[in-house]
């Protein structure tokens, strides 16, 4: 029973990789044997799980200098788990011994894990406090094919990876241990031998629940999670529905700066529950939409560069606090969205860089595994392993978050090897074309799994170039042809033309008439969300109403009438936090928004209209029913170029229709002829000039008659006015 010498000090210098061999209990021909390494022991007794006395073990001579702490000897019973009772230096310990336990994964895991198809992996890796074997204790799971040792290092082993060498599984590479006793809140790392023999930078696990507060970088142990949902009415009801068809309308929040506490920190998961929910409700708004909560090490990156895809940030509290604000989100009647960001990650040592001393996650060569516009890594969609990963992520966040949907970030830099390249420095696919079939297949394989999974989920892509079929759906694995399965896309094209022409002084607005009408000519060819985002208000930008042009009193107007144009335009509609009354300053991560403002009547006159466009359109049918739909929209004056006017039909089978009509310019044109489908009283229910908006007030005095097909309106400057059929 006595191992050669050189395998000893392997194990003592954190070279060997299988301490199974070495370490726990053994059956021999005499009965049972077992060897155990304990620092700093000068004697050791073994007992069963159960208290009673197996045996003392002897100091393991043999080992030589190097095997100082190393114990052996015969123990009463079959080979089982055991406790050491460890006594040294005048102290006394119990060590319940990881090497004597059996693995946890099955065969079947294994399996699934290589061949890409595992759709519960977060069950599996990571960290899980689980019973085995009669002991309560934390199983540690991570891939690391290529590695030559893995150990799992932490505050309960001094960070020594000598301690806690994992067992390698079958040939998908990879390692586990069960470490009996480890609870909940503890720190740990998994430290890796390279193939190379090199040590590389502890890595974070990248399946983990929970994660240290910035500027410390190590996941921690968690439990199981202990909230009881109470959503079912929330959740079965989006189930029932086709978001396309109903109202949606996004609330986009930075959860680092929506508010702050009295002393500058961040606002927890439950402060911003009681904060934050009922403002969304007050508001109108449906859904919540975040930008990225995983944890991340940068605050500026704003989560967009992250490093825990399955934690929720430390910054807001226990990751509980997550599952307790969208069960509180729901019970009150809101969504929430979370922006996913699947297409790359940074090069923190800590994080998934060269995980196991080689291109793991990511490409080798910079040409495919390298951003240059960000300084990141970009994930190598083609390994099944990898895509799985990131598909079961998407599938984590539905299941253990309950999420209402994701919001899928820069999509278009996944979808294209030349992404922001020159010749050169990409590299083609098999065809000799840019296309990335491989980022293709991973985001169709999401969105087939999500949807499969998840009924009443929905994902949208940011997505700014004109790649066909981004909201339709997916083909079968394995066939080229077809969409990418998203249920939305935003609407970069619409963003850019009509906040380009806002800009213009109002006097030239008429020789741009086709930035406002050209959108039209596609509004249907995806299923659109209209985002007005937080990348509209940074990096010198300015906020939306500083775009707008004229004076103050101009500038909210325009402003006015670009949100009731928009609410009135189909599509489902996002805004970020802080325009929504009229922020002055562009957005910084650093501060919270400038609650102040709404003390004047200008932005709390927006704010009001905000308010009052939302329920407009949530109580409205022909405003959203049919907004992915061609049949609910119909040009009523496309062409008045000469007066910057617009109007045009929303409308849904069986609803009576609303007529929008945005004046561009700032003369008041009454009366203004606009052809109408139905003759009779068309009541006004939306006015972007009235005074409770800190407009002029002028307007239509309750509604028009629409008579041969016409109704002469009263179009208030610089305004959007909506006319709904009374019959």
């Amino acid at each position: 029973m006595n191992p050669p010498s050189d395998a000893i000090s392997a194990l003592m210098e954190g070279r060997h990789d299988d301490p199974f061999s070495l370490l726990g209990v053994f059956s021999g021909p005499e009965g049972s044997f077992a060897r155990t390494w304990i620092p700093g022991a000068e004697t050791v007794e073994a007992f069963d799980l159960s208290g009673a006395s197996l045996g003392i073990l002897a100091v393991a001579s043999h080992a030589g200098p190097d095997g100082e702490g190393l114990f052996e000897g015969p123990i009463a019973g079959d080979p089982q788990p055991v406790r050491y009772v460890a006594r040294g230096h005048g102290s006394e310990w119990s060590v319940t011994d990881p090497y004597s336990f059996g693995p946890v994964l099955g065969e079947t895991d294994e399996y699934l894990f290589g061949e890409g198809t595992h759709l519960r992996l977060w069950d599996k890796m990571g960290a899980h406090l689980i019973g085995h074997q009669g002991a309560t204790g934390t199983h540690f799971a991570v891939w690391a094919p290529n590695a030559r040792r893995v150990s799992v290092v932490g505050n309960f082993n001094s960070w020594d990876g000598r301690r806690h060498v994992m067992r390698r599984r079958g040939g998908v590479g990879i390692w586990e241990l069960f470490l009996p006793d480890l609870g909940a809140g503890h720190a740990y790392k998994f430290e890796i031998l390279g193939s190379d023999g090199r040590l590389q930078p502890q890595k974070a696990d990248p399946f983990a629940f929970a994660a240290e507060l910035r500027p410390r970088t190590a996941s921690l142990t968690t439990g199981p999670m202990q909230h009881v949902w109470q959503d079912d009415g929330h959740r079965a009801h989006w189930a029932s529905v086709d978001p396309r068809r109903v109202p949606v309308s996004i609330y986009e929040v930075h959860a680092g700066s929506w508010d702050k506490d009295e002393n500058g920190w961040f606002l927890s998961w439950d402060a911003l529950a009681d904060k934050l929910i009922p403002y969304v409700v007050e508001m109108g708004f449906t859904h919540i939409e975040f930008m990225p909560i995983t944890e991340h090490p940068y605050d500026p990156s704003w989560g967009y560069q992250t490093t825990g895809l399955y934690a929720p940030s430390a910054r807001f509290g226990d990751h509980e606090g997550f599952a307790r604000f969208v069960d509180g989100a729901h019970q009150a009647g809101i969504g929430v969205l979370l922006d996913w960001v699947p297409a790359h990650f940074p090069m923190d040592p800590h994080g998934l860089i060269r995980f196991d001393g080689t291109a793991l996650y990511e490409h080798d060569d910079p040409r495919q595994g390298y951003h240059p516009d960000w300084n990141t890594a970009i994930y190598n969609f083609g390994r099944r392993e990898v895509s799985s990963y990131l598909v079961n992520n998407a599938l984590f966040w539905a299941e253990r978050y309950h999420l209402d949907g994701l919001r899928v970030d820069a999509v278009a830099s996944m979808l294209y090897r030349d992404y922001s390249r020159n010749a050169g420095e990409w590299i083609p696919n098999a065809e000799g074309g840019r296309e990335n079939w491989e980022a293709v297949e991973f985001l169709r394989a999401a969105n087939r799994a999500v949807y499969r999974e998840h009924p009443g989920i929905f994902t949208v892509a940011e997505e700014s170039t004109s790649w066909p079929g981004v909201s339709s759906p997916a083909p079968a694995p394995g066939e080229r042809d077809g969409g990418l399965g998203f249920g939305f896309k935003w609407n970069m094209g619409w963003m850019h033309d009509t906040l380009q022409y806002m800009a213009r002084d109002p006097l030239h607005r008429q020789h741009h008439h086709g930035e406002i009408t050209f959108g039209l000519v596609y509004a249907y060819s995806e299923n659109f969300v209209l985002p007005l985002s937080h990348d509209e208000v940074v990096h010198g930008k300015g906020s939306l109403l500083a775009k707008m042009p004229g004076e103050d009193w101009q500038q909210f107007a325009n402003l006015r009438l670009y949100y009731a144009f928009m609410w009135g335009y189909p599509g489902k509609k996002l805004l970020f936090m802080g325009q929504e009354f009229a922020q002055r300053g562009e957005w910084s991560e650093e501060r919270g928004l400038d609650w102040h403002l709404r003390a004047s009547p200008a932005h709390e006159g927006v704010r009001n209209l905000v308010r009052d466009l939302n329920r407009l359109y949530r109580d409205t049918p022909a405003l959203h029913a049919r907004d992915c739909e061609p049949e609910g929209f119909e040009w009523l004056v496309g062409d008045d170029a000469a007066n910057s006017v617009f109007a045009w039909l929303r409308k849904a089978p069986g609803q009576k229709p609303v007529a929008v009509i945005a004046n561009m310019t700032p003369i008041a044109r009454a009366p203004y002829r606009i052809p109408l489908p139905h003759d009779g009283r068309w009541r006004e229910i939306m006015n972007s000039d009235a005074a409770d908006y800190w407009g002029s007030g002028l307007g239509n005095m309750g509604g028009v008659e629409a008579k041969d097909g016409a109704a002469w309106v009263t179009l208030p400057p610089l305004a959007t006015v909506m006319l709904e059929y009374e019959g």
